[in-house]
């Protein structure tokens, strides 16, 4: 059985599940989309008042993503360009979720899933730099942003596989989330972007 049809079947719908706006659902009955940002991720799930959902939140987009990776690689050990595949499938399932309408996340806690998968010393580096420039400034937009970018440059120095399909997957994967918070730099640079813990929301 030709293993690409399954595991990036698998890889998308994992990456789908879209668990900020189940457990809201679920445990506060609210639709997170008309909540602050309107974005389903862990960040605003946290600022609705639901510090341990959006913990979960995290958790569980982090966890889905890995596991979708780990499946391509179960299914064809060794096949570095399916994995990534995968991995690109799970971003793009988070991001662009078939059952929200495609309207999703911005794949940050999902994109530290695959990264973990595929290369987590690489992973465990971008972290640091995530808590570091978050430490420092308290925005997990620039956070995000930064610690993304660094990923393709870091997981080069891990990653022996450097075929078109992996080199284009680690740099579409950062490129997308960063596209994603473009109206987080447009706040950013306009000075209005809101920190995390303060009472201003946004994006």
């Amino acid at each position: 059985m030709n293993p690409w049809i399954p595991s990036i079947t698998i890889a998308y719908l994992l990456g789908s599940i879209p668990f900020g706006y189940l457990l809201v659902k679920t445990f506060r009955h609210q639709d997170i989309r008309a909540t602050g940002s309107g974005n389903i991720g862990a960040t605003n799930v946290a600022r609705s008042g639901a510090k341990g959902l959006g913990l979960a939140t995290l958790l569980l987009d982090l966890l889905k993503a890995f596991v979708a990776v780990k499946i391509a690689q179960y299914l064809a050990p060794g096949n570095m360009d399916l994995a990534v595949a995968a991995a690109v499938a799970a971003i793009l399932g988070h991001v662009f979720p078939v059952w929200l309408g495609f309207r999703g996340g911005k794949g940050v806690a999902s994109a530290l899933g695959v990264f973990l998968a595929l290369t987590p010393l690489s992973a465990l580096s971008v972290l640091v730099i995530f808590i570091i420039i978050f430490l420092i400034t308290r925005y997990v937009s620039l956070a995000s942003i930064l610690a993304s970018a660094a990923f393709p440059f870091i997981a080069l120095h891990f990653i022996t596989a450097r075929t078109p399909i992996v080199l284009g997957g680690l740099i579409f994967i950062p490129l997308l989330i960063i596209v994603k918070h473009h109206q987080n730099i447009r706040r950013l640079i306009s000075g209005t972007e809101s920190r995390f813990g303060s009472r201003k929301v946004a994006a």
